[in-house]
Order: C-alpha cells, then sequence, then structure tokens
C-alpha cells in the first residue's frame, strides 16, 4: 500500500496530542487545559491548509485533465468527488458534536479564550458515552475508512480509524472511552474532534491525489514512465566512440516504440535504441531524442529526452573528490586525479587554498578556511611541463552535530537506563567521514510530575556532574529531562552550539 506521508508539523500536532492525553490522567491544570486549547488551534489551522490543498488539486484537474480529454477524465473526476462526499459526511457530524460540546459548556470564556466549562469532565461523559455518540462516531469513522479504502482498492494507508488501544496494565478502554470517557475535561474533548477532523481531511487529500494520478497512468497502461538517455560518458578523447542508449524506463512489453535521433531512425531492441556515432573531430556536438509511443486508445504520444551536450577533446585532467563535492574543514577530503592517455606517474597535482598529499591517483586534501580552493593538475608530457586543468571546490565547516545519551537523541527512556548514562555526546548521521566530536559543556533540567523543576544543573565536560546523577537516580515514570545550553567541538576546533535534547521516562 503506498503510504501517506505526514508533514512534521502534522506528526508533531499528533505526538503532542497523545503526550497531552496522557498528562490528564495525572491532573488537570490550567497549562494543561491552556495546550489542549492551543493544539486545537493548530489542528483547526491544519485542517484549513488541507482544504485549500484539496481545493486547489480539484481546480487543477477540472482546468487541464477534464478540458483536455473529458470523456476519461470525467470518471476519475466522479470518483474524486465521491471520496469528498465521504469524508464531508464525517466532518459534518463531528462539526455537528463540536457544537453540542460547546453549547454545553457554556460557551466562550473572555479570558480565556476556551470554553467556560472547559474543565468539566462530566459533559462529555455523558454526551459521548452515555447517550452513545462516541459509539456512533467510532462507527461513522471505519464505515468512512471502509469506503475510502474500496474506492483506492487499498493502494493508499492513512491514519482515519478508530480501534481499542493497547490494554494498559491489564486495563481494557474503548476507543470512545479513551477519547471522551472518564476524568476527559470538556477542552480535551473538543480536541479530540479536531484531530479527528483534521484526519479525515489528511486522509482525503491522500485519496483525491491518488484517484487523480491514475488519469495519466490510465492513458498508456504504465505505473511510471519517462523518456530517458543514458551514455556511459560526456568526455571524450578525440577517436574514442560516442553510444548512448535511449530508451523508456517502463513500457508495455508489447509495444514497439519508434525512437529517433536528431530525426534520424534507430534500431529498437527490448524497447531501447541504440545511438553512437564517432568522434574524429574535436568540439562540442548536440542531439535530442524523440520516442513515439502508441496509446491504448491507439493515439501516438510523443517523448521527447533533454537535450543531450557532449563533448570531444583532448587528453585532460579529472579531478573528483571521492566523497561528495566539497571539502571540510578538520578531515582528510579523499579525491582522484586522472588524466585519460597519460600515466599516473606523469601527474602532478597542486592547491591554493588546500595542501595535497598522496600519488598514484589517490590523493588527500586538508583545508583550514572556509570560501574556496582549487586543485591544479600538470603532467609531463613529451619532456615538458603541460597544465591540464584547475578545478574549484567549495570549503566549509563540518555540519553540526547532534545530541545524544544512550545513542538517543531524545524522546522516551527507561528509568533504569537514564540513571545509568554518564555523559552527553555527539554524532553526525550519514556523514562521509570520521569525525569526532567532544561535549565542552552542557545544562541539565528535570521536570518531575507535581513537583518543582530540579535545577538547572552545569556540566563542564562531558560527563554528568555529581548534582546530576542525584538527580536522576530519584526520576520517576513521567519525569521530563532537558539536556540544553550543549557545546560541542569538532575536529575542526570550532565550538558549536547544538540543538537542545530531551528524555520522558517511561518506567
Amino acid at each position: 500500500m503506498a503510504g501517506h506521508r505526514e508533514t512534521p508539523r502534522q506528526k508533531m500536532i499528533g505526538i503532542l496530542y497523545l503526550v497531552l492525553l496522557g498528562l490528564v490522567a495525572l491532573n488537570v491544570s490550567d497549562s494543561i487545559l491552556d495546550a489542549f486549547k492551543n493544539l486545537a488551534n493548530s489542528l483547526s489551522t491544519s485542517t484549513q491548509n488541507t482544504q485549500a490543498g484539496i481545493d486547489n488539486m480539484f481546480l487543477s484537474f477540472r482546468e487541464t485533465k477534464m478540458k483536455e480529454n473529458p470523456e476519461r477524465a470525467r470518471p476519475i473526476l466522479e470518483k474524486a468527488e465521491k471520496a469528498q462526499q465521504l469524508t464531508a459526511k464525517l466532518t459534518a457530524y463531528v462539526d455537528e458534536l463540536k457544537t453540542l460540546l460547546a453549547q454545553e459548556g457554556g460557551g466562550e470564556d473572555s479570558e480565556t479564550g476556551d470554553l467556560i466549562k472547559r474543565n468539566n469532565t462530566d459533559i462529555a461523559y455523558r454526551l459521548m458515552i452515555t447517550e452513545k455518540r462516541g459509539k456512533q462516531l467510532r462507527d461513522m469513522i471505519n464505515s468512512t475508512k471502509d469506503e475510502l479504502e474500496k474506492l483506492t482498492n487499498k493502494e493508499v494507508s492513512f491514519s482515519l480509524f478508530a480501534q481499542d488501544p493497547v490494554p494498559r496494565a491489564g486495563i481494557k478502554k474503548t476507543w470512545e472511552d479513551s477519547n471522551f470517557g472518564d476524568g476527559i475535561p470538556l477542552t480535551a474533548a473538543i480536541t479530540a474532534l479536531e484531530k479527528i477532523k483534521a484526519d479525515a481531511k489528511n486522509t482525503e487529500s491522500a485519496v483525491v491525489k491518488h484517484i487523480f494520478g491514475k488519469m495519466d497512468q490510465a492513458v498508456v497502461n504504465l505505473d511510471r514512465f519517462s523518456a530517458v538517455a543514458v551514455a556511459p560518458t560526456s568526455y571524450l578523447i578525440q577517436g574514442q566512440p560516442y553510444t548512448a542508449k535511449v530508451f523508456l524506463t517502463a513500457y508495455d512489453s508489447k509495444s514497439n516504440p519508434s525512437i529517433s535521433v536528431n530525426g534520424g531512425a534507430l534500431n529498437v531492441k527490448d524497447g531501447q535504441g541504440l545511438y553512437s556515432v564517432n568522434t574524429s573531430s574535436v568540439g562540442e556536438f548536440k542531439w535530442q531524442g524523440k520516442i513515439l509511443v502508441k496509446q491504448t486508445d491507439g493515439t501516438m504520444k510523443e517523448y521527447l529526452t533533454e537535450p543531450m551536450t557532449y563533448q570531444v577533446a583532448k587528453p585532460s585532467a579529472v579531478v573528483s573528490p571521492d566523497a561528495m563535492n566539497v571539502l571540510y574543514i578538520g578531515v582528510s577530503n579523499p579525491i582522484s586525479v586522472s588524466a585519460p592517455g597519460i600515466p599516473m606517474s606523469s601527474i602532478q597535482v597542486a592547491g591554493n587554498g588546500v595542501t595535497i598529499s598522496g600519488s598514484g591517483g589517490k590523493y588527500s586534501a586538508k583545508v583550514t578556511t572556509p570560501g574556496k580552493a582549487t586543485v591544479s593538475v600538470s603532467a609531463k608530457i613529451d619532456g615538458k611541463v603541460q597544465q591540464l586543468g584547475t578545478t574549484e571546490f567549495r570549503v566549509k565547516r563540518i555540519p553540526k552535530p547532534a545530541a545524544r545519551v544512550a545513542g538517543k537523541t531524545g524522546g522516551a527512556i527507561s528509568a533504569a537506563q537514564l540513571r545509568g548514562q554518564n555523559v552527553v555526546s555527539a554524532a553526525l548521521d550519514n556523514f562521509e567521514f570520521d569525525a569526532k566530536f567532544s561535549i565542552t559543556k552542557f545544562n541539565m533540567y528535570i521536570l518531575k510530575p507535581r513537583v518543582d523543576p530540579i535545577g538547572p544543573y552545569q556540566s563542564s565536560g562531558s560527563s554528568f556532574s555529581a548534582q546530576m546523577k542525584t538527580g536522576l537516580g530519584a526520576i520517576t515514570p513521567g519525569t521530563l529531562v532537558a539536556i540544553y545550553n550543549i557545546v560541542g567541538v569538532g575536529p575542526d576546533g570550532v565550538a558549536q552550539n547544538l540543538d537542545p535534547i530531551s528524555f520522558q521516562v517511561t518506567n
């Protein structure tokens, strides 16, 4: 199934909702209620943005596909409209419930901007649990999900569903009890409804996008396709033949596309045409491929490759970084140097703004100052030193690493695991070089449920101070441990302020 990728904002809102719902079980303070109200506002904004995106998709489809090929586009549009109708019915019921809860909550408090009875824990229970509206909402959510899955043949996954949570400590709860049951304040119930509405709109967006995406697929019966030209190299020595393959990345095995380059037909085998010309002359040459494919309706559709250029030249040097197209300060940057037709022993490499060492085509470059550096290549040919070329590189500092405790950059952690840690470390993910970082100082704050914050504590190195160890020795489930003002030093010797990290103690 194709997954619907949530935006970072959507993921953050979902996580925050679960955190707040968990905190309600501990206490119903004004700060928690304010957080629910703020979250509801964020969800409402997210829903409006998603709706705008859906409206743009429909407008674009009607203005383009419906005008270009109305016969083929109409059933696709009708299916998308069916999805829109399904979610509209659900969101209308959600709005009806929100209005009912708001009326029972006494309307808006001018001071808080929230409901007057926002901390009331009886209203949502009576309306949603006792009077069974929560069960009705659950059934409507799941029936809407089932109908949308039928529209997409289960090719799209989404977060719109209502199922009972996993039992905790042997206690089973229904979905409606978790969101509207005993102890849930009225403002939290309103937020739950806002989240359901946001999930419904995100699902509608994913389904409509998927349905509209079938328009082009239906035309040529291909999942994905594009005209492609692939050549082993675009830089050649005089006399070396130039070859390239021109083909569709995906195609119907029963089709026989017509492929040509610059008006000349190519022989086609297995859907690919081979383009080959000699390179007896020096200079720049351009070409473009054209592919004609027969569609399911009998018409021919033309695909053009991007204009291609290749250079035929006398032997010259090639300098390329082994890891990436930049040089980093503080580490050895491997680069390769080659000159076609010239022995490695004859090549000489020098740098401006960079120190070069090595031989045999493999070199190491070290830089100290951000900006640019150049690598020049020369060679002794027929007893004379000739300049073959100069390559410019960007010089950058090593990216900022992420702080870690127990190998984690934050999130849930057991009390035992956190107590067993002694240091804060830092590392870079997916970085090509072995860059080691040291932590020179950091602060720690410990926030236990229903207890005044502990700290802040300071450390002048990477190790937890005695105060920190003592504070961590008393943490309990629900404790939040924040580590901030973290300073790390990398191999370039530059101190960097690292992003703060926080941990939620689970058990």
